[in-house]
């Protein structure tokens, strides 16, 4: 485990904002020299805190005008098995096993409410889910927003 410091904290917020940002930029950003902020990002994805860098995708714009949050109930020795499925399915954006009355919440983006219905029936004859309720999102408000984690 790695000791994060604010100028790691500061760092990470930077990358959040802009992941395609240079070294330069990112030491300009949190007052470091270049040098120290290459090796401090290098330190962090080495240590596994950060673990990638991705584009942040409007699916609407690209035709997934549709998002699903569909809550599970599933058998108990089951849920391995569904959230494998949920997560290999290719429509899912975040699946999740949770407390609470549902077992296993997960969000999908889908082109249109056909191809939504398609994955329900697909969902509801499978033997380890007891029980499926589906919320479709009338407005997507924000969505994969970086949390910051410097100190204000």
């Amino acid at each position: 485990m790695v000791d994060i410091d604010e100028t790691d904290r500061r760092l990470v917020d930077a990358l959040l904002a802009d992941g395609r940002a240079s070294a330069n930029e990112l030491a300009a950003e949190v007052g470091i020299a270049t040098a120290t902020a290459t090796k401090r990002v290098q330190t962090l994805e080495d240590a596994g805190i950060i673990d990638g860098y991705r584009p942040r995708i409007d699916y609407g714009a690209l035709g997934f005008g549709v998002t699903a949050v569909f809550n599970l109930d599933v058998a108990g020795d089951g849920i391995e098995a569904v959230v494998a499925d949920l997560a290999d399915a290719g429509d899912m954006v975040g699946v999740y096993e949770v407390t609470g009355s549902q077992d296993v919440i997960a969000i999908g983006k889908f082109t249109d409410t056909a191809s939504l219905n398609a994955r329900i029936k697909e969902l509801l004859v499978d033997d380890d889910i007891e029980s499926i309720a589906t919320n479709i999102a009338l407005e997507v408000v924000t969505e994969n927003e970086p949390l910051p984690l410097a100190e204000e």
